[in-house]
């Protein structure tokens, strides 16, 4: 019966379709040639446009109307703008259409133009990144980092006062979260981004998943009947280097299209980590320095075709694979309460690391009437699979360095794999009154993973059972949602989305034979609203309800050793947070955006960095724990100073107050947060640009926690060089090096721990772009047809 609600509910569009229309039809020519690509519209007696299409390689066109008075409007490149009013009472044909050459058209007219730094529409914000050259040779996580809003701090990806954020690309959500989803994006090219959308408040055509909001990279796509090969070196040179090689390939041909691209690094980076603990008899101090190597591999595959007009199918396929092996030299000092050293304990380990994920995607895209009605499928599936192997060897040490005893030695294996299938139905349904859009989603998601322990003190290793772990999650999840738009004359406008979401979970513990279900239907409803005052002020509204859930790893109960007295473990137990995000905000002239935002979040979950002060272990655990009011107001202001320099600039102020829901034994504490950042660009010459960017954040409490200030100064510079063909770009990031986390306090149990940990942000990288192809015949992009497709499938 659901199966059978579930389909009359994608087909309905069908049966709407059967409304009386008049076929409108003619043919667009120059006084010797029929002209392809033209834009026709077709506006009401208001002057709204309600339709519109191209005309073909014969210059012919046509549209479906009903009974009416319109006027028709035909624009090309090149040409003088054609405009008439008609009326339709039967089947039209409007004959051959003369378009004449425009007195300015010129054998070869090259325009150059400059895109909005950042462009503020309903319900997202969207960045370009052409202006940015600190972009130039980077990769997509960098590139996510300058966008206004959003922040890259300890492998969280955050859009300021919401949260930890999810990643999509080209509108399909990425499966990975955390240190495995900075890999991923690191393994982009940033050249290859046309621009970043930020979604603060997504709209219920997204999943409900993640309170941090959703952030949608958008993928450059291959000109129409072109071709054209970037090629991309560089080279980072922190205390270590780093090359990049990345080579991407865009094929536009008639119905067909194809993209593909490779991308290839290998080097090293330094990190180190310091902690210290405040135990009652005295401080332990550990500091760890560790080379890593980075080594990454992958590629993308895209290809499309046109069945038809109306119709296309696509299919898409990622792969990125990574090696970050590492050796880690770490050192624990503990001293006396007089503050004397007491003893040393020495830790080398190193550590084979590697992960493997492989997306695919098929899609099928198709107009159901020249209404713009639209049905769009996608089945995707996911794959994701990790390795962990850490050999470690402790030694317990006199003040004077003097060997006691080995104090632990063992091999750590660890293994995961998550498969997820997805299968998504979307329509697009435009009425006369307003546009409604609706779908349906499945999701099944399969995660297994593996915790071994050997005991290797004697020299052999013993298998420890009490230490060892076959940890298998499960968690499907089926979606429907509704959406719909109505503008109300020229000033209002108003959005309304209401999805439903039905999650089922299982974890097993095949070791502690343990077992773990939830089962929840949830609805998370949207609401937008903008109001146009004038053509200098515009005011938005909007509220979305979202649903946080754990990570597969951080349900596996298992604990992983960092040494005898500090270990990390999962919780099964965890359950998903949620939040209810308003937002009021305020446009003037698009240079000065005002953001005023409050988001509630319920049984919120994290990481607790507990201590024993008894036995001076340090335990690393996650719990459902507190519950916060975020709130907040953002300023940014879009400046041009000058012909050659550009600005654009953010000031954030951020509170929060938090309560525990646990009894744990600490206080919670809060104060002001501030944030800014100014990314300034200055045109030296037709070919040559500088960029000078600076970002600040200030010290803060946030609940359990005390975070340092952090900052980045940053220089670019970027040469076109052979008529744009080729650019040479020089970064050098974090110059005073001031970026890395600082001074990351909590107290527990009447243990402080302080931690800071620097990961070579600071860094020169010198970038050689090469890029040629066939360009010859140059069309303009249309303003109709199927360019919201195209988005979606990545052509």
């Amino acid at each position: 019966m659901k199966k059978a609600n579930l389909l009359i509910f994608l087909v309905l569009p069908l049966f709407c379709l059967a409304q009386s229309t008049l076929k409108l039809k003619g043919k667009i020519a120059n006084e010797t040639t029929p002209l392809e690509w033209a834009d026709v519209s077709i506006a009401d007696s208001e002057g709204k446009i309600i339709n519109g299409t191209t005309s073909k390689q014969d210059g012919s066109f046509e549209i479906n109307l009903k009974k009416g008075s319109y006027k028709i409007g035909i624009s090309l490149l090149g040409f003088e703008d054609y405009e008439k009013e008609i009326a339709i009472e039967k089947d039209s044909d409007l004959g051959i259409i003369i378009l004449k050459e425009s007195a300015s058209n010129l054998v070869e007219v090259v325009i150059q133009s400059k895109k909005k730094t950042v462009e503020q529409k309903t319900d997202r914000l969207v960045y370009n990144l052409e202006n940015n050259v600190t972009t130039v040779g980077g990769d997509a996580l960098s590139a996510i980092n300058t966008a206004p809003g959003v922040v890259v701090k300890n492998d969280m990806i955050t859009i300021l006062g919401k949260g930890t954020s999810r990643v999509m690309i080209d509108g399909r959500i990425i499966e990975l979260a955390g240190e495995e989803l900075n890999n991923f994006l690191k393994s982009i090219s940033a050249a290859d981004i046309k621009n970043i959308e930020i979604i603060s408040n997504p709209p219920a055509k997204y999943d409900a998943e993640g309170t941090g909001g959703l952030i949608n990279i958008i993928m450059k796509k291959g000109m129409r009947d072109s071709w054209k090969n970037t090629i991309t070196a560089s080279y980072d040179q922190n205390k270590f280097g780093i090359y990049t090689v990345r080579d991407n390939f865009f094929y536009n041909k008639n119905k067909f299209r194809f993209s593909a691209s490779v991308n290839a690094k290998t080097g090293y980076l330094n990190a180190t980590d310091d902690l210290k603990m405040y135990f009652p008899d005295g401080l332990s101090h550990m500091y760890s320095t560790t080379k890593v190597k980075s080594e990454n591999l992958s590629g993308k595959l895209a290809l499309d075709y046109d069945l038809s007009e109306l119709t296309t199918i696509g299919f898409q396929y990622l792969n990125d694979r990574n090696n970050p092996d590492f050796k880690s030299d770490i050192r624990i000092d503990n001293y006396t309460i007089q503050n004397q050293l007491a003893n040393v304990t020495l830790n080398n380990s190193f550590t084979d690391k590697g992960s493997r994920n492989q997306t695919y995607n098929v899609h099928l895209i198709t107009k159901l009437d020249s209404l713009k009605r639209k049905l769009s499928f996608d089945v995707d599936y996911f794959d994701y699979n990790s390795e962990f192997d850490r050999n470690f060897t402790a030694n317990n040490y006199t003040a004077d360095m003097t060997f006691l005893a080995v104090n632990q030695s063992g091999r750590n294996i660890s293994n995961q794999d998550i498969d997820n299938w997805s299968f998504k139905a979307d329509i697009e349904h435009p009425f006369e009154t307003l546009n409604l859009s609706y779908g349906a989603k499945m999701s099944f998601t399969n995660s297994i993973s593996d915790v071994l322990y050997y005991n290797t003190i004697s020299g052999t290793s013993e298998l420890d059972p009490s230490q060892s772990n076959r940890f298998k999650y499960t968690e499907n999840n089926q979606a429907l949602y509704v959406n719909a738009d109505k503008k109300f004359g020229e000033k209002w406008n108003f959005q309304l989305g209401l999805r439903l979401e039905n999650t089922q979970t299982n974890g097993i513990s095949e070791t502690l034979n343990q077992e773990t279900a939830n089962n929840y239907l949830k609805f998370f409803p949207t609401f937008y609203a903008s109001y146009t005052k004038n053509e200098n002020n515009t005011f938005s509204l909007n509220y979305g309800k979202r649903i946080n859930r754990p990570r597969f790893d951080l349900l596996n109960p298992f604990r992983i050793y960092i040494n005898s007295n500090s270990y990390s473990e999962g919780n099964p137990f965890l359950s998903p947070s949620f939040s209810d995000n308003f937002e009021i905000a305020h446009s003037y002239k698009e240079i000065l955006r005002t953001t005023v935002f409050v988001n509630l979040v319920t049984n919120g979950y994290g990481v607790l960095f507990t201590s024993n002060p008894e036995t001076n272990t340090q335990i690393v655990t996650r719990e459902n724990y507190f519950k916060n009011l975020n709130y907040g107001i953002g300023e940014s202001y879009s400046a041009g100073f000058t012909d050659w320099w550009s600005s654009e600039n953010s000031l954030y102020f951020l509170g929060a107050k938090t309560e525990f829901i646990k009894d744990i034994n600490a206080a919670p504490s809060n104060s002001l947060q501030v944030e800014f950042s100014t990314n300034n660009t200055f045109i030296l010459g037709k070919t040559t640009k500088l960029q000078i960017d600076f970002s600040y954040s200030s010290p803060f409490k946030s609940g359990l926690y005390e975070v340092g200030y952090a900052s980045s100064f940053d220089i670019g510079f970027k040469q076109d060089l052979f008529n744009k063909t080729m650019q040479i770009a020089l970064l050098a990031n974090d110059i005073f090096n001031t970026s890395y986390l600082k001074d990351f306090t909590s107290v527990v149990n009447g243990v402080k721990q302080v931690y800071d940990q620097k990961e070579s942000n600071r860094f020169v990288r010198l970038s050689l772009v090469y890029n040629f192809g066939n360009k010859k015949i140059n069309v303009k992009e249309r303003a109709f047809g199927n360019q919201d497709e195209k988005k979606r499938t990545g052509n």
